[in-house]
């Protein structure tokens, strides 16, 4: 059947807003109790829920209704749970108190003390105890106090303090004999990825830790994911060269060994808890997964010999791994499928699918495959992204037309976009926009200097490679420079109001809960961000300068195009009144503007009615803006001076 002529934009497409999000589940945090496997998968609803899989391969939800498996501690959550010993423990999101739980049963509260948060809990078999990440808002102080902290698995425990003193702790890790204790800690004002410490300790009698002992790290050196080997090692990434790669603790005369050093990183940006990109097969055999511009990669290391090798996976996204004798269980992706929860079986080297977030609808003559964009941008410097032609078997575009590009930033902005089928970008394709995914300057999976790039630049050198990279698909012939557009949520809104304000490049816009005033995210965001633009803008107040001079509310003179504002009425990262000011001085202006606002929602959407109606609520307002049809009935969105 030939293809129909059609103007880019008023495509029919076989995606709808429902199968991005109504027909989806997130899936992450992966463990594994003797022969049953859990996850932890986020539901259209809005709830987070652990599902089991036990010996006889079926897989149930343990998360009964009214209960949402989600903490807050550091405000982005992960290591919600913990399944260990026939159990779980999990912080239930409304109460963020802990709740105890066995298979088949009702859940029991755990912890009983207000005002408490709870993260990446493991368990101290041999003293009948949790470790636990705690995040304390009752002492009155300006921002919470963070520390580590043991709770008897009899319950009815207000906790012992085992470490405190630093401004963060994640990670807290036994050696197999349970003797010592490894954690992360870190202080303001650097993140994780910036500079953290590993410490090892020994119990004492009491339960309480002895002498401490530094193995690494520092203030410009970022360690991810401590663990112990199956022989008492302990092993853990470092980005002490400039890439976050592996390396061993030589205990006996305090050295550190690099294992198998690369430009790849086998760490990422640790805004979550829980993360985890290698394990153990046994004493001599770690599996690790590794990116490589932008690629991940799945490999075998001898732990004896160091020889290193890789597996020929057909993913290009690989995170959450989990390893036990024999298998591996991980959550990948590839340029045509989307992410999984795939089981990998080391002696055969074959993959079986446990979950995906979707299933697969698409056929394969609608996908418009990732294709890796390297382009100038400024001071000589050369920037990433990837590349989505438009693409519909039904239809072609109108003789010397060229489709419109809608650029997409992503959040962090220490963050990274990858090269993962999503149904949330094939929903554009599909209907005549190319996309341009970018990772800018500062973006992770590109080396420690990369990512650095962006220290005293944000809202200058992120933005650059944003308009940069739309101008080289332009110069190319490959897009119609007349009808750009740009779309991102948090630091992604933020490039998407900066690139609006400070360039005359984009046509359109769509931000995502993003930051309109660096001073007020300065003044107003919670703890684990609270020092953030030290490193990305400047100390403030003393840099209050530099401050105004990124923030688009304070500029918006200089804003002459379309903009359409989404926002959740309950984030506690980037305040609505953000947003709102936007609106309003926008409004006033007289230029075409919408704002769409969900309430109950925070940081990113969790409510898929409410995901599909922002979908839904940006691709209407494009086609206001370009003056295309729609090829489907869809909400209206009032937009204000149109």
């Amino acid at each position: 059947m030939a293809s129909q002529m059609a103007t880019y934009g008023s495509w029919k497409s076989p995606i709808t807003a429902d199968d991005v999000f109504a027909k989806s589940v997130g899936l992450r945090g992966i463990q594994l109790d003797g022969d049953r496997l859990y996850w932890s998968e986020s539901r259209p609803d809005g709830r987070t829920v652990i599902v089991c899989r036990s010996s006889d391969q079926q897989a149930m939800d343990l998360t009964p209704a009214g209960y949402n498996v989600r903490t807050r501690v550091h405000e982005y959550g992960g290591g919600d749970y913990l399944a260990a010993g026939g159990g779980i423990y999990f912080s239930n999101f409304a109460d963020q108190q802990m709740y105890r739980q066995v298979p088949g049963a009702e859940p029991e509260l755990f912890t009983r003390l207000p005002g408490m948060r709870y993260a990446d809990a493991i368990l101290d078999e041999a003293h009948g105890r949790i470790i636990v990440v705690r995040e304390d808002h009752t002492t009155g102080a300006s921002q919470p106090v963070n520390a580590l902290v043991s709770i008897r698995t009899t319950g009815n425990d207000e906790g012992q303090l085992l470490v405190s003193g630093n401004d963060f702790y994640a990670t807290p890790r036994l050696n197999p004999e349970g003797t010592r204790l490894a954690w992360l800690a870190w202080n303001h004002p650097n993140m994780p990825w910036d500079g953290t410490e590993l410490w090892v300790a020994e119990w004492l009698a009491d339960g309480s830790l002895g002498r401490r002992t530094l193995v690494a790290g520092g203030k410009a050196e970022s360690i991810f994911q401590p663990q112990w080997s199956p022989d008492g090692m302990l092993y853990f990434i470092s980005d002490r060269t400039g890439w976050w790669n592996l390396y061993r603790w030589q205990e006996q005369n305090g050295s550190v060994e690099a294992l198998c050093p690369m430009e790849a990183e086998f760490g990422e940006p640790q805004w979550k808890f829980g993360m985890s990109t290698f394990g153990f097969a046994s004493a001599d055999k770690l599996i690790c997964a590794y990116s490589q511009k932008g690629y991940y990669h799945l490999a075998s290391l001898d732990t004896r010999t160091l020889n290193f090798q890789p597996f020929d996976l057909p993913c290009t996204v690989i995170s959450n791994v989990r390893v036990v004798p024999g298998q591996v269980f991980f959550i990948a992706g590839s340029a045509t499928e989307p992410v999984a929860l795939v089981q990998f079986d080391l002696v055969t080297e074959q993959i079986k699918v446990v979950r995906r977030v979707q299933e697969i609808t698409l056929d394969p003559s609608y996908c418009s495959i990732a294709q890796p964009l390297e382009f100038p941008t400024d001071e000589g410097f050369t920037a990433h992204g990837f590349f989505y032609p438009p693409k519909n078997r039904d239809f072609i575009g109108m003789p010397e037309e060229l489709p419109p590009l809608l650029v997409m930033s992503h959040g962090g902005p220490t963050g990274v976009t990858l090269p993962v089928f999503r149904y949330s970008i094939q929903y554009w394709t599909t209907r005549g926009f190319a996309v341009l995914d970018v990772n800018y300057a500062g973006s992770t999976g590109y080396g420690r200097a990369y990512r650095e790039r962006l220290k005293g630049q944000w809202g200058i050198a992120d933005v650059a490679d944003c308009v940069n990279g739309a101008r080289h698909l332009v110069s190319q012939g490959v897009v119609d420079g007349s009808r750009l557009a740009i779309t991102g949520g948090s630091a992604g809104g933020y490039a998407t109001l900066c690139a609006l304000t400070f360039f005359k490049l984009f046509r359109a816009g769509a931000s995502y809960y993003g930051v309109s005033d660096l001073e007020a995210l300065a003044r107003d965001t919670h703890k684990f961000e609270s020092r953030y633009l030290d490193g990305l803008v400047g100390a403030y107040p003393e840099r209050r300068d530099l401050y105004l001079a990124r923030s688009p509310i304070h500029h918006i003179e200089q804003l002459a195009c379309p903009l359409i504002l989404i926002q959740g009425l309950d984030d506690p990262i980037v305040p609505p009144n953000q947003s709102q000011m936007m609106f309003d001085a926008l409004r006033t202006r007289g230029l075409p503007v919408a704002y769409v606002t969900f309430a109950g929602e925070q940081h990113g959407f969790v409510k898929a009615e409410n995901n599909k109606r922002a979908l839904e609520a940006e691709f209407y307002f494009y086609s206001r803006i370009f003056k295309f049809e729609l090829a489907e009935e869809m909400a209206p969105v009032p937009i204000e001076n149109l």
